[in-house]
């Protein structure tokens, strides 16, 4: 769409018949004129704005030409606006030099021919419009440049939304809307949002959305929409500027909305912009595809039933890291075996498929230890040698015990994992057993028995639940402590609150919990 560029023009002169001559030349060629009889008048008319050429003359009764050239060009906002000095007395080289020097950007002397003086305009205004255009997208690109970096560290669709509608006010310096549509064709994961600003620095607003049934090719483009197809803002025009890109045949489009007036110089910053966040939109959805595969995967190779066991409740929780998609180490195990309860909790170190194959066969191998009769201290033992045999350089750290529902002893064994936590009466301790972890050659300790009274819980976790990078982790264990002396009725309501109270909002690290309670 063309979109004709409006030019107003200032004539500034003290002679009326002068001014008027100018102002029919100019207004028959097309300009807008507005005049001013003094220096003092155009100076207060140049600074109101919306002045894209000043003819002005050199010789005004307040102040010469010269010196309000020199202050239009002074001013750092009005620096780039084009003055035509205009005389009938100064008129030598020395005028001409004093008149360019301080300001002008073309000197005309009388007697003028409208042709010249309207070339002259024509000629100033090219030069002002390109400069006007090169420092408008050298600052679009520069604000764009910064919108990228932040749309691209959102962790959710919601936050990169956001990110690029804020972006594209601060861009655009006007509302905006930005939409995506990331609902899989196979499955219904995904999420329709919609992100709009009011202006820049205003608060933005992201709702969900009816996606707009809008078929385009492969690639970005610029259009233009009614303003009812985007009524997230009330638009004070009636068409829309939308740059709409789509990365694959496969994907929806995503769409970035902004006031008309946008296409005059910065339709290609918008390309841009569409483009930018719909590159960041896929990452994030492939993310998300990779995340869910990684995470059913994980559960396949954890304990798909929770035991029933007679006089006792039972918990389990197992939170993937949010931060990564591979498969994580962390695992927990509940089986019932010879009528003894077999509880276990573990984790290998890494992050990766070959962790989580690890992961696998170090539970097996425990489940079958455990069918052969071993107490927990051997069968640590013998899973530290198998890790030493046949995955040598892998470490683990594993905490396993043997509970005889009827009488509530326990046989526990510790091998480098975080300590048991047992709450009594509302008092909470920890129960320590220290051992090295499984793959060093190391002499390990023999079982520690413990009795688990009626309306005891014993809380096993992996690290997950208790380690952050900015704190020690003896802070965690306190806070631990301190959240689980309080047992609720429901063993699943107090595991979510553990979780609740220690997990962050972006877990760095897996979190496994297994929280059983005799009645």
């Amino acid at each position: 769409m063309e979109h004709p560029e409006v030019t107003t023009v200032l004539v500034v002169d003290d002679s009326d018949a002068k001014r008027y001559l100018l102002v029919r030349w100019l207004t028959r060629a097309g300009f807008t004129v507005v005049e001013a009889d003094s220096g003092t008048a155009a100076l207060d008319r140049v600074g109101a704005g919306d002045i894209d050429l000043v003819v002005l003359d050199v010789r005004l009764g307040d102040l010469s030409g010269f010196e309000v050239a020199e202050r239009i060009k002074a001013h750092p906002a009005l620096a780039a606006t084009p003055v035509i000095h205009v005389s009938a007395h100064a008129v030598d080289v020395a005028d001409r030099a004093q008149g360019l020097t301080r300001g002008a950007d073309a000197y005309l002397a009388e007697p003028i021919e409208p042709d010249e003086l309207v070339a002259t305009a024509h000629a100033v205004l090219r030069y002002y419009r390109a400069r006007r255009h090169a420092e408008t997208l050298a600052a679009g690109l520069t604000r764009l440049a910064e919108a990228t970096v932040v749309v691209n560290t959102a962790r959710t669709l919601s936050e990169l939304l956001t990110a690029a509608a804020t972006g594209a006010a601060e861009i655009f310096g006007s509302g905006a809307v930005v939409a995506a549509d990331t609902v899989s064709a196979v499955s219904s994961a995904g999420e329709r949002l919609v992100a709009a600003v009011a202006g820049p620095g205003a608060e933005p607003v992201i709702r969900e959305w009816p996606a707009a049934a809008v078929v385009v090719p492969v690639g970005a483009l610029v259009r233009t929409d009614s303003r009812e197809q985007w009524p997230q803002l009330d638009w004070a025009t009636d068409e829309v500027a939308v740059g709409t890109a789509r990365l694959r045949d496969d994907r929806p489009p995503v769409h970035v909305t902004v006031p008309e007036t946008v296409l005059r110089e910065q339709a290609d910053v918008l390309r841009l912009l569409v483009q930018a966040v719909a590159s960041a939109v896929e990452a994030q959805r492939t993310f998300d595809e990779e995340h869910r595969i990684a995470l059913t995967l994980q559960r396949s190779l954890l304990p798909q039933r929770i035991p029933a066991v007679a006089g006792y409740d039972l918990a389990v929780r197992y939170v993937p890291a949010s931060a990564q998609t591979e498969v994580g180490g962390d695992f927990y195990e509940l089986t019932m075996i010879d009528g003894q309860l077999l509880a276990a909790i573990g984790d290998v170190t890494g992050h990766s498929l070959y962790a989580a194959t690890v992961m696998a066969e170090l539970r097996h191998a425990v489940r079958a230890y455990a069918v052969e009769g071993h107490p927990p201290a051997v069968l640590l033992a013998k899973a530290d040698q198998l890790l030493r045999t046949l995955l040598p350089g892998e470490l683990a750290t594993i905490c396993v015990l043997m509970l005889d529902p009827p009488s509530g002893r326990i046989r526990l064994a510790n091998a480098g994992h975080p300590p048991p936590l047992l709450v009594v009466n509302g008092a909470a301790a920890f129960v320590e057993h220290p051992a090295p972890l499984l793959g060093l050659a190391a002499p390990r300790p023999g079982d520690l028995d413990l009795f688990l009274p009626p309306g005891a819980t014993l809380v096993l976790y992996t690290d997950g639940l208790v380690e952050r990078r900015t704190h020690d982790i003896d802070d965690g264990l306190a806070t631990l402590a301190v959240s689980a002396a309080h047992v609720e009725p429901d063993l699943d309501a107090y595991a979510d609150r553990l979780l609740a109270d220690l997990a962050t909002t972006h877990v760095a690290d897996d979190i496994a919990i297994v929280a059983l309670r005799r009645g």
